[in-house]
């Protein structure tokens, strides 16, 4: 990683050489936390408020959210400093070396959905901030120019890289946590804690508004799991891991200050200017201007733009990365211009064509519910692995080699794949999102959305359960062997060239 911000970055996803890994945990820390620290977070924490809870009723799922989607989250990090490469790739000790396609897959399509959101989120209170501000016509133009800038911002950004985007994030960091905090001031006098919202304990839409409240808020940590890969692989596997996992954990820890931002101002919102909050339509973003004094106007076109970057930045490189790790012929920066031309062209499309703005939200909630299964595989195969791995037996799809390993089924590892199709179909099946997606199976709970909790526990119970009577060949647990599981003395293939014959 040596060079200035502005040499690009020329990695893909093979393993970074230890001079180059000079990243610390701070670093991992300033990134994820950048990475959320912006309106997008501010709209999830809206939701408590729509779904008719109380302030106080609100903060407690929301911590509770965050609390869990960051455990499940932290040790995500490990597999980047280890293996000095990202998460998709590393999957291939559990999925496959071709399986490790499906975490290439589920990081693309969040990635792009992400970035989706980052866009017109932001550019929406650009426009509208400097409509109120300067009088500038609330046109489509008007929001396609600003979409089109910051959209062309953000790739700039991916083309350069790791260091030019960390650069970006540690002046996020400070500069739109300083905004928020500035919001304390101008909303102090509207804010009323007692806010009661429009159910209470005793309702009996109450304990689904919670559960779904909750589990809209651990998405967002959930969301980065197949990207830490992307920015860890940077810190040396000599770094102690409890450190890379507390930089994890405390990244979404820290984004209370958004959430509790878009708590506060939703409250606000719903006492002044509740057409805004209105389920069937909510617009977080026009009801956070109708409320917001005149003088309040600049720190929020500045929260827009420095908050968006991070996350449209953070959402872009994963992509560009991963897309060069499943067609290896691309470069890391002409997949990131590849991807990223497609993804602005989808943003317009989307906006003015199609008008999937309400639509993207749902898909990237189906999408995280997919991801957390996956996550929960790659979790327990580090267990079992006791956090061991064959860095060049990883890169074997890469090389568009054979054999090694990994190698398992033709390059498919069926247990991990198995457990993660059935887990990610069960979840699926039960999502219960009213008036967006309702699975066939998510009236089941009494209203609640289960989803999420019943994928996690699928995925692991079912993966321990192949793990234990389809044991896996013993020479990809390493030196110590195995751990809760069995080793079977199955014979592994050699590394091949791709035109030599392999079994």
């Amino acid at each position: 990683m040596s060079g200035s911000i502005t040499e690009i970055e020329t990695y893909g996803v093979e393993r970074i050489p230890d001079a180059d890994r000079t990243a610390r945990p701070l670093d991992l820390f300033r990134v994820a936390f950048g990475g959320a620290n912006t309106f997008a977070t501010c709209v999830l924490g809206a939701f408590p408020i729509l779904f008719g809870l109380s302030f106080w009723q609100g903060l407690a799922a929301t911590v509770l959210g965050l609390v869990v989607g960051a455990l499940i989250l932290a040790p995500l990090s490990l597999f980047g400093p280890l293996n000095g490469t990202n998460n998709a790739v590393s999957s291939s000790a559990h999925l496959g070396v071709h399986g490790r396609v499906v975490g290439s897959f589920l990081s693309l399509l969040t990635a792009i959905a992400f970035f989706s959101i980052s866009v017109w989120s932001s550019g929406d209170a650009l426009v509208g901030g400097a409509h109120r501000l300067m009088g500038l016509p609330d046109t489509d133009l008007s929001y396609a120019v600003a979409y089109a800038v910051f959209a062309v911002l953000v790739l700039v950004v991916c083309v350069y890289g790791f260091r030019f985007m960390l650069f970006v994030n540690k002046i996020a960091v400070a500069a739109a946590s300083a905004l928020f905090v500035l919001g304390v001031f101008a909303f102090a006098g509207d804010f009323d804690p007692s806010y009661a919202g429009a159910i209470g304990p005793g309702d009996p839409l109450f304990w689904p508004s919670f559960i779904g409240a909750a589990l809209i808020v651990l998405s967002n940590p959930v969301s980065f799991g197949a990207f830490l890969g992307d920015w860890s692989r940077y810190i040396p596997a000599s770094t102690p891991r409890r450190r890379v996992m507390a930089a994890a954990f405390l990244s979404q820890i820290a984004t209370i200050l958004p959430f509790l931002f878009g708590l506060t101002t939703a409250s606000i919102i719903a006492t002044k200017a509740a057409e805004y909050v209105d389920p069937a339509a909510p617009n977080y973003v026009g009801g956070l201007l109708a409320i917001s004094p005149g003088w309040y106007f600049v720190p929020v076109c500045l929260i827009a733009l420095i908050g968006g970057m991070s996350t449209g930045t953070t959402s872009l490189y994963g992509t560009g990365l991963d897309f060069s790790s499943v067609f290896p012929r691309f470069s890391r920066v002409r997949a990131t211009v590849f991807i990223g031309t497609l993804s602005i062209l989808f943003i317009f499309v989307g906006r003015f064509a199609a008008n999937l703005t309400q639509s993207i939200s749902t898909f990237a909630t189906l999408i995280i519910t997919c991801t957390a299964p996956w996550m929960v595989i790659m979790m327990i195969g580090y267990v079992t692995r006791r956090g061991w791995y064959d860095a060049e037996a990883l890169q074997v799809f890469n090389r568009r080699q054979h054999g090694g390993r990994y190698w398992f089924t033709h390059g498919w590892n069926w247990r991990g794949m198995s457990a993660w199709l059935v887990s990610a179909g069960v979840a699926l099946a039960f999502v219960n999102l009213p008036g967006q997606f309702v699975g066939p199976l998510g009236d089941l709970a009494g209203g609640v959305d289960v989803s999420l909790p019943l994928g996690l526990a699928v995925a692991a119970l079912l993966y321990l359960a192949l793990l234990t009577a389809f044991p896996e060949p013993r020479e990809v647990y390493g030196p110590q062997g195995p751990r809760l599981v069995r080793a079977a003395d199955t014979p592994v293939l050699p590394i091949t060239a791709a035109t030599e014959p392999v079994a």
